[in-house]
């Protein structure tokens, strides 16, 4: 195993890095500034490699320290969460990473149910665009969004999603939208991070191309869907995360959802060596039932 720098120079680097501050690192962990500063020092020298760009105002954070604080910070936390579970006699814990807006719109709406059902399991999300990363520990399982290339991984898809239109019914009776055509002369929203853009749509369901400006971006579908709630225009999203907005009337497919385009494009991931953990077992359980209703 390759040798760890100290965990005093670690907790010393992330503190430094999340405060953005010495001295106020040096609060956080009932140290010196001085004794912070030779931890964080010690810890460059041992990996030949500067973390932090010093100057007269103040201290960031250097490329290869952002990097390394994205990994370290997780292990870090990880080991305190684990800690504290121990601490407090909690043997049955489970930790669950996933993309943001499948937890906020899909996965928390329905999570009272897996705790009805599993009281005995402890359960640690969080949410984040980048990947959990398995060999520091840091989830049982990992629900993932995108294009599946992860061989050394089991994935499970979860459910298909139909990928439409939406707007708000105000939205739609305002610019009497009925027809494709009608988009090029709205304002269109764009949500980054999906696998199906308006350029994929524009040419499934129409002999037009799309815009190459867009009036919105974001990197959030909640975004994208608050944006498209609020009159600002035409998102293309998932009928699955927007399930609770077409539910109450808030949004509506304009075109149909005979005009959507169907992906797979959330999937259930963890190690192999996870598959037997028995909160692991009863997660994938519970998540692939909830799953079926979507």
């Amino acid at each position: 195993m390759p040798t760890l720098p100290p965990i005093a120079n670690l907790q010393a680097f992330e503190a430094v890095a999340r405060r953005r501050s010495f001295a106020l690192a040096a609060a956080e962990l009932n140290l010196t500034a001085s004794a912070i500063s030779h931890q964080v020092s010690r810890l460059e020298a041992q990996l030949d490699i500067r973390l932090f760009e010093r100057s007269a105002h103040g201290v960031r954070l250097s490329p290869a320290g952002e990097h390394y604080l994205m990994h370290v910070g997780a292990a870090l936390n990880a080991i305190a969460t684990a800690t504290d579970d121990l601490r407090h006699g909690i043997r049955n814990s489970l930790y669950v990473h996933t993309a943001p807006s499948i937890a906020s719109l899909w996965l928390m709406p329905r999570l009272h149910r897996f705790a009805q059902a599993y009281p005995e399991i402890s359960l640690n999300l969080s949410a984040a665009h980048t990947p959990s990363d398995f060999a520091l520990g840091q989830a049982d399982i990992d629900i993932r969004y995108g294009i599946p290339q992860w061989g050394d991984l089991v994935v499970e898809p979860l459910f298909e999603e139909a990928i439409v239109p939406l707007a708000s019914p105000a939205f739609i009776k305002a610019h009497k939208l009925k027809r494709a055509e009608q988009l090029l002369d709205l304002p269109l929203i764009q949500s980054n991070v999906s696998i199906v853009q308006w350029s994929d749509w524009f040419g499934r369901f129409t002999k037009l191309r799309a815009p190459d400006r867009f009036s919105l971006r974001f990197d959030r579908a909640q975004m994208s869907l608050d944006a498209a709630t609020q009159g600002l225009g035409v998102a293309l999203e998932s009928a699955v995360n927007a399930g609770g907005h077409l539910a109450d009337g808030r949004l509506k497919a304009p075109f149909g959802m005979d005009q959507a385009v169907r992906v797979k494009a959330h999937f259930a991931v963890y190690p192999e060596r996870h598959a037997k953990r028995p909160a692991v077992e009863a997660f994938l359980s519970w998540l692939h039932s909830e799953a079926a209703q979507t």
